[in-house]
């Protein structure tokens, strides 16, 4: 039997999610943190933005979450390309993160990945 291991969440800002990026692939595992813009209750798609950048997000399969326009959400979930090349986050987890400082936020992101380069090259022999 086959057992399909679940990859935590890479935490990165919607900003990075441009078509360039590494990390807008098929089935990439994902966190993310935006307003929340909209959302469509038959659909049960969100849409996420910070800055200029926004994300759909299917939240089907969220439970006992409540959505409030112009509240901060956080998703873990993995990355669906659309034929349209539209990207939507598959959501398996989503938060309410209301009173988290995003720009405090993206400056904790940077640091995260200046220490694990850090950790990863002093690893190589």
């Amino acid at each position: 039997m086959a057992s399909s291991t679940l990859k935590p969440g890479v935490p990165i800002t919607l900003q990075e999610l441009e078509p360039s990026s590494e990390m807008l692939k098929q089935g990439a595992s994902l966190r993310v943190t935006g307003i929340l813009q909209s959302y469509d209750v038959d659909s049960a798609v969100a849409v996420i933005q910070d800055g200029s950048a926004r994300l759909k997000i299917d939240t089907q399969n969220l439970r006992d979450i409540s959505f409030r326009s112009n509240s901060t959400f956080q998703f873990i979930g993995e990355l669906l390309i659309q034929p349209n090349n539209d990207a939507i986050l598959q959501a398996r987890v989503g938060r309410n993160v209301d009173g988290l400082d995003l720009n405090l936020y993206q400056q904790s992101l940077i640091i995260r990945r200046q220490h694990e380069a850090k950790l990863l090259s002093s690893r190589r022999p």
